[in-house]
């Protein structure tokens, strides 16, 4: 059945609405960074580029780095723009634009993701490079699908008996990332943990500046849960939409985090640009 205009919208160029690309733009493995203006700290160190746009704050080189083609996305803050980016990169792959109908044959990505984060382990220092083994999403984006099969229950009643969770708050889901891309990453340089995806910066991470908190003690109550041997490392906005729409779309996701913050002692990299930096450049070599 043909998908509707109203639904697969498209550019009179022929291009995906918002992120302005067409299928020929986008390469098997994509980077995603927060910042637009963090593209360029990555594609500086590709041999070659083919192709750059930029629509709001989408922007996309594509280009070569050692005989590999790689693609690099600005997604912008928080899950609602990975809704629109992950959608939409699995449209230019895995849909035909002339008949807007599904392809039989569906394409797999390798979606990497180079972001920020605040730690909330007091162990965990500033300055290094956290993987997410898991993203605990806290947003309520991914309840608009079908997640019941990509889910982990069990972790998560356990989450919400710990921290009593409010039921006028979306249900925490969490989603674990790909172990194939995890252990391709990891090293002696790397932690991992769960990555919790909050759907702002300041209240819904604990942020007090005029306004009042729900829950004065969630952040308490999540730096002291633990599942498994396994417990939550680090806030940010991004990853649990990533690794949940990835895991119904049939797609490879792993989110990189550098540390520029511990919540628990209060403390923010001295050098934040460096250590965003090195992270880049250890991932471009396991890439």
């Amino acid at each position: 059945m043909s998908i509707k205009e109203s639904e697969l919208i498209l550019n009179p160029d022929g291009s995906i609405y918002h992120l302005n690309l067409k299928p020929e733009h986008i390469a098997d493995t994509v980077v995603f960074v927060g910042d637009q203006d963090r593209v360029a700290l990555v594609t500086k160190h590709f041999d070659s580029i083919e192709f750059e746009t930029q629509k709001r704050e989408f922007k996309t080189i594509t280009g070569t780095l050692k005989g590999k083609r790689i693609s690099v996305i600005s997604t912008g803050i928080g899950t609602d723009n990975i809704d629109i980016v992950l959608n939409e990169l699995d449209a230019l792959v895995n849909i035909d634009f002339k008949t807007r109908t599904i392809k039989s044959k569906l394409k797999s990505l390798n979606l990497i993701r180079i972001g920020t984060s605040g730690a909330l382990q007091p162990d965990i220092p500033i300055d290094s490079f956290l993987i997410s083994a898991y993203g605990l999403d806290i947003s309520g984006m991914l309840h608009a699908y079908q997640t019941q099969n990509i889910s982990n229950p069990k972790m998560e009643a356990a989450f919400i008996t710990h921290t009593n969770w409010d039921t006028n708050k979306a249900k925490p889901l969490i989603i674990e990332g790909s172990t194939a891309l995890i252990s391709k990453f990891e090293s002696s340089n790397t932690i991992k943990g769960v990555t919790a995806t909050a759907n702002g910066f300041y209240g819904p991470q604990g942020r007090v500046l005029r306004l009042k908190l729900n829950d004065v003690n969630l952040n308490n109550k999540m730096d002291n849960f633990t599942f498994a041997n396994t417990k939550i490392t680090n806030l940010e906005m991004e990853t649990a939409g990533i690794y949940g729409l990835a895991k119904l779309l049939g797609h490879h996701t792993i989110s990189l985090n550098a540390i520029i913050a511990n919540r628990a002692h209060g403390t923010f990299s001295k050098n934040p640009l460096q250590t965003i930096e090195n992270l880049i450049t250890y991932t471009l070599d396991r890439i």
